[in-house]
């Protein structure tokens, strides 16, 4: 059993290296490299890199901006419980750009999943989205949260 987690822990070693190596080139502007070494992550289902490559569209960084783009890539992230991403979703949700309309009961939803996975902002987000909505709205949003929190967060 030991030989298997070590052997899990060598593999995942040069993925969390690329992660933290692109992450340091973002932060220091280089947003071209950093999408570069963080695509094969995401690709391989890493939800720190998929969150990350949707903050870069959503904010125009090394890329062009594009809310569509940044949706989808924060959204394979919250799925995985990538509370960071899941907050990204409410905040879309909650405005409505690159939507039709704002959807204040999904972002209630997302928000609330972030706070359930440890975000501490979320709990701010969702202070300011309920002074927006209708009870009905909360008390909908409330079965949508517990479908996903059932799936995504099992022992929370």
């Amino acid at each position: 059993m030991k030989k298997h987690v070590l052997a899990l822990m060598l593999l995942a070693g040069p993925a969390f290296a690329d992660l933290e190596t692109a992450r340091d080139l973002m932060e220091a502007g280089e947003f071209e490299a950093a999408r570069e070494m963080f695509l094969p992550l995401a690709r391989s289902g890493n939800a720190d890199a998929e969150e990350l490559i949707g903050v870069m569209y959503a904010m125009g960084l090394g890329v062009e901006r594009d809310d569509q783009r940044a949706f989808e890539w924060y959204l394979r992230s919250s799925l995985k419980g990538h509370p960071g991403a899941q907050s990204g979703i409410g905040w879309y949700y909650e405005i409505g750009r690159g939507m039709p309309a704002p959807d204040l009961v999904r972002a209630y939803m997302w928000y609330t999943l972030s706070a359930i996975g440890g975000d501490p902002d979320a709990a701010i987000s969702l202070e300011e989205v309920v002074k927006k909505m209708t009870q009905a709205e909360i008390d909908k949003a409330h079965i949508l949260v517990e479908d996903y929190r059932s799936w995504m967060y099992p022992l929370r």
